[in-house]
């Protein structure tokens, strides 16, 4: 019988990795990891906002997200900087700012670890709320996309043509990011968050013949390395949100190992 808090964080977990598993194939399809971890740097400063003005903290960090989300659509249709230059200003900005603001605020006491790690065993009902109402409205906005959004994703220009809304599309499609982003950070923290969105999408395309299974491969293989990584911790004493991204690197190497002649096909 598991304990209450490891049931909790399994369904945390779980419910991230559901999410993490769609979202993540399109993060590798598009090249966007740096996006994400800008994102997920951002999230200090969230945390920061919710403390200054007596917010939820989980709602601060969606705050900021969608605020940062907002800014690089519009940074990157500049042509002065560079995408990954563009990032890299707003990641470290972002997460410096977010330190500073913090030591100002001599009266909080702040766990960073739990925040740079995550801290899945303590998550709560409040928190399972966030995931699952959070992550399932995530969700549920990428299957809206999903067309428009993969036509986009296969060629731009052709999707353009064809009377694709491109540029409303893909700042709905960072917004979704940021938010799924800012419910992932309670499971892995913000130094490991883009790990569960990038290592199970790209272990899964290895295995996919076409996008959908990808995505649901994905979210397969992120649960099943949640369950891992968790019964790892609890087993052997060691930092959950880290033993969940082993879990998955673990998976990822596995599945090279497979002879190529067993993949029916690539997406």
């Amino acid at each position: 019988m598991l304990d209450d808090f490891l049931l909790r964080a399994l369904l945390g977990g779980l419910g991230v990795a559901l999410v993490a598993g769609p979202f993540g194939s399109f993060v590798v399809w598009r090249r966007l990891a740096y996006f994400g971890d800008t994102l997920a740097h951002s999230a200090l400063l969230g945390i920061a906002l919710g403390f200054l003005l007596h917010l939820n903290l989980t709602l601060g960090i969606i705050v900021v997200c969608q605020l940062l989300a907002i800014l690089l659509f519009f940074g990157q249709r500049q042509r002065q900087l560079a995408s990954d230059t563009l990032l890299g200003i707003f990641s470290h900005g972002a997460l410096s700012l977010g330190l500073v603001a913090l030591a100002f605020m001599e009266h909080i006491r702040v766990d960073l670890t739990a925040y740079l790690f995550g801290d899945i065993l303590s998550i709560g009902l409040a928190d399972l709320g966030w995931i699952f109402g959070g992550g399932g409205l995530a969700l549920a906005g990428l299957l809206w996309l999903w067309k428009p959004l993969l036509a986009i994703t296969i060629h731009e220009d052709l999707a353009r043509v064809d009377g694709v809304p491109v540029d409303r599309i893909n700042w709905a499609f960072l917004g979704l990011i940021a938010l799924t982003v800012a419910v992932m950070m309670k499971v892995v923290g913000l130094l490991l968050v883009t790990s569960l969105l990038i290592i199970p999408a790209a272990t899964a395309r290895r295995f996919a013949g076409n996008p959908e299974v990808m995505a649901l491969l994905a979210s397969l293989i992120g649960c099943f390395a949640v369950a891992v990584g968790l019964y790892g911790s609890f087993t052997w004493d060691t930092p959950a949100g880290p033993s969940i991204v082993v879990a998955a690197c673990g998976l990822f190497l596995l599945s090279l190992l497979l002879p190529k002649r067993l993949i029916p096909g690539s997406f």
